[in-house]
């Protein structure tokens, strides 16, 4: 069993295939930024199967795919296909911003992707492209549309909320989210980089008791590994969940790392910490060698981030790390 160094077990991997994406949300990327890691520092689809097996045998069980946007990684469907067969990974999901999805929605399932996050901060044409900066809605909400005849166990939109940006548009996602049988997750932006400083932190913890109010929902719980914390309507028909990683932050129940297109293992998205996986693997290393610097490596897991302390501290920026 995967254990950290305060004996949370850590099951759950978001798994960065690329850097790369065709949005430029102004909370994730610097307008005109174009620092990408280089093609050849990727880790290949053989180096991730091999480090996945590793992980797996020691208690990974579930696997996020996530990028930049992970649809622009060339021959996806086979990884997924390959990871869903590892023995012990019993939930492969994909995160994406759905413009590509209408394309690959068919390929993902069949290859053992089971569930969807998709990004949509807004359902006004012009005010989406203000913040993805690409005039793409049309792609998106298509791609939505696909994926829901494809019968995948859940798809979840996530709405990163923003003071004076999308927190007019709140409740309409909430009505779009009903119709279609999506579950709705509400982000509140973290200070990661200057583009996350930036935005319009909204505190979730007024919203949320506000849509209890208006939508009769009650506390609930909804399968999945992740953070968020649910209202449900009383019947069941919908779900929304709420991030506070600032207002509310969820590290006692931490149960997750991440690992960079770069094979860098992210130990806690609020800190610097990693386990370089790139130069083992290069260097012709054993798959014992791989479980040692992976079990060191979580056990040196903070306790919690310091967003709220050390606002400025986390220079890199969200699409550097993965989703």
């Amino acid at each position: 069993m995967l254990l950290d160094g305060f004996g949370r077990r850590v099951d759950y991997l978001r798994l960065s295939v690329t850097d790369r994406c065709d949005l430029r949300c102004s909370y994730c990327m610097p307008q005109g930024f174009k620092g990408y890691e280089e093609p050849g520092h990727w880790l290949s689809f053989d180096e991730i199967e091999r480090l996945l097996a590793v992980f797996a045998r020691l208690g990974l069980r579930r696997v996020r795919l996530t990028g930049g946007e992970p649809l622009l990684r060339k021959n996806l469907p086979d990884l997924a296909r390959r990871l869903a067969a590892l023995p012990g990974i019993d939930d492969l999901s994909l995160s994406t911003n759905g413009t590509q999805l209408a394309r690959f929605a068919a390929p993902l399932r069949q290859a053992g992707v089971t569930r969807l996050n998709v990004s949509l901060d807004s359902l006004e044409r012009e005010r989406f492209r203000s913040i993805c900066r690409r005039d793409a809605l049309p792609q998106v909400i298509d791609g939505l549309e696909v994926a829901r005849s494809e019968g995948f166990r859940s798809i979840k939109i996530n709405m990163v909320a923003m003071a004076g940006t999308t927190d007019a548009e709140i409740d309409a996602m909430v009505a779009y989210c009903m119709e279609r049988g999506f579950v709705l997750r509400l982000i509140e932006t973290m200070p990661m980089g200057e583009t996350g400083r930036s935005a319009g932190f909204l505190d979730l913890r007024p919203v949320r008791e506000r849509l209890r109010r208006r939508f009769g929902l009650i506390d609930g719980v909804v399968p999945g590994g992740g953070p968020a914390r649910y209202l449900v309507a009383p019947d069941g028909s919908f779900q929304i969940g709420f991030i506070t990683p600032i207002s509310q932050h969820f590290c006692e129940t931490c149960n997750r790392v991440r690992l960079s297109v770069d094979g860098a293992l992210h130990l806690c998205l609020g800190r610097e910490d990693r386990v370089e996986f790139r130069p083992l693997l290069r260097g012709g290393c054993s798959d014992d060698e791989l479980e040692q610097a992976l079990l060191e490596g979580l056990r040196r897991k903070p306790a919690r981030h310091e967003f709220g302390e050390q606002t400025g501290r986390i220079v890199r920026f969200m699409s550097m790390t993965g989703g």
